[in-house]
């Protein structure tokens, strides 16, 4: 069905009134749509089905009138028809994106070309609607800018309240990931049983484990950290279960271990991996008995602390190479807990970037932002070296820029040479051979015309093959198999 003139003979007089005081939707509780067309039966339309989805909205017929809404009124989504500002919407996209930066804008043009949908989301465009388009067009269109203005408003608030339900204490996320990792926060927290935390280096691992003991009822008495990965056993074994004097040349005076010096707090084994055999089996004990021996000693000493371990390893298959200790892993693996790496939440990479921004900010007095290109560049990149590696890629731009503003260049030579790789796939799709359609006797194939103008319509919007096919007019579907059959061999 395609969207066309309804009746609208409920729609009240307000509602065609741009300067009119009345409200349609609680504004507290809905998004705000103001729709701009000349034609009244099309911005009538437009507004009731965004009525419909729960949207509060308001029409203009031209930019003059839009702009004393928006003088007025916050407006989160704008439906804009080019012909309402004369034919030249360019200079007023740009300035609207300076006055209203937070505003999402669809632009909806009978005229529709590539060239000019291109053009008007690389100034500020969120979206294009090519007229006529259907009621699911547009409610599928407004869904998807609704969700984008949510995301941009959460980025910004992060700012002023960094951590108020971003996550949960020093985390930051809001993938389905990471909420289900709260949510298992949340009830682990308030237990005293083992904890073993599972995740890729730079994932956040000591991290969670401060979360688990600053949310317990515990949260006052001490959180210690020991790293078995950086130390000899030797030293390991004193800093965790202490010694008397005496026990050996140089114990000049008796040590009491972390285990018992965190009293009822949390010790934090990290890369329990790398604990050696030997002390894995006192590290048993002392967990069964809750007592430990320090070396040296005659007696026992009682302990009462928590312990949460982590690792990067697999601990199953060092359990079946003998390399660990199968009862302490089960006594540790009480409850586990996967941290999910970065590649695995993409869609939180601009928070996380946000989070280091401000933390610079905070530290040094110096605010930065992202230009484009990085932006784009810290969300495609996959990060192997995870959250640790995504912080200090900015920390490192910050040091570099000349500026205020981050740019590709500032960033590590690894993204650097993933965005050349990205540029050089670009480079092969545009080259891509079409010898065998080459136009002959100066004629050229429809064959030829329709791949020249798909293959140059992706390069424009820069890979980008969902909005490529939207603007062809094309499903998804026919897209890839044309492609496939160009011999560019890609999948959805």
């Amino acid at each position: 069905m395609r969207l066309r003139a309804l009746p609208q003979a409920e729609f009240r007089a307000s509602q065609e009134d741009p300067h009119s005081s009345s409200s349609t939707v609680d504004r507290k509780t809905s998004l705000q749509v103001l729709i701009v067309d000349e034609d009244p039966s099309i911005r009538n339309a437009c507004a009731e089905i965004a009525s419909s989805m729960g949207y509060g909205t308001l029409v203009a017929e031209s930019t003059t009138a839009a702009h004393a809404v928006l003088l007025r009124q916050s407006i989160d989504l704008l439906l804009l028809d080019p012909k309402a500002s004369g034919g030249n919407v360019l200079p007023l996209l740009e300035e609207l994106r300076f006055r209203y930066p937070e505003m999402v804008i669809i632009i909806m043009s009978a005229s529709a070309t590539v060239n000019s949908a291109v053009d008007a989301m690389r100034i500020g465009a969120g979206d294009y609607l090519t007229k006529p388009f259907s009621i699911e067009e547009l409610t599928t269109v407004l869904e998807r800018s609704a969700q984008h203005r949510a995301f941009n408003r959460e980025s910004r608030e992060l700012r002023d309240k960094l951590r108020t339900g971003i996550g949960m204490g020093m985390l930051v996320g809001r993938a389905p990931a990471m909420e289900k990792l709260y949510r298992i926060l949340s009830k682990v927290s308030s237990s005293a049983h083992p904890v073993l935390i599972l995740g890729e280096s730079g994932t956040g691992k000591e991290l969670v484990a401060r979360s688990i003991h600053s949310n317990g009822p515990n949260a006052n008495k001490p959180f210690i950290a020991v790293d078995c990965g950086s130390l000899v056993p030797s030293l390991i074994e004193s800093e965790l279960f202490g010694y008397a004097k005496g026990a050996f040349p140089g114990a000049t005076r008796a040590k009491e271990g972390l285990l018992a010096t965190a009293g009822g707090g949390t010790v934090f084994l990290d890369e329990i991996s790398e604990l050696p055999l030997d002390l894995q089996t006192k590290l048993l004990r002392a967990l069964q008995e809750k007592e430990i021996h320090p070396a040296g000693s005659t007696h026992a000493v009682p302990i009462s602390a928590r312990v949460l371990a982590a690792t990067n390893r697999d601990l199953t298959l060092m359990v079946a190479s003998g390399r660990f200790r199968k009862d302490l892993y089960f006594r540790l693996n009480v409850v586990n807990i996967r941290i999910p790496p970065l590649r695995e939440r993409k869609s939180d990479i601009p928070l996380l970037a946000a989070h280091a921004l401000d933390r610079i900010r905070r530290d040094n007095g110096l605010a930065f932002t992202f230009s484009d290109d990085a932006l784009r560049l810290t969300a495609e990149y996959d990060w192997p070296g995870n959250v640790r590696e995504l912080e200090h890629a900015i920390e490192r731009a910050c040091a570099l820029s000349s500026g205020p503003v981050l740019h590709m260049a500032d960033f590590p030579t690894q993204l650097q040479d993933h965005q050349k790789h990205l540029e050089e796939q670009q480079t092969a799709l545009q080259s891509t051979a079409i010898s065998d359609e080459a136009p002959q006797h100066g004629v050229t194939s429809i064959a030829a015309l329709e791949k020249m103008a798909i293959l140059s319509t992706i390069r424009k919007l820069n890979g980008d093959k969902l909005m490529a096919a939207r603007l062809l007019g094309i499903g998804k579907t026919t897209l890839y198999r044309k492609l496939k059959e160009y011999g560019i061999g890609d999948t959805p």
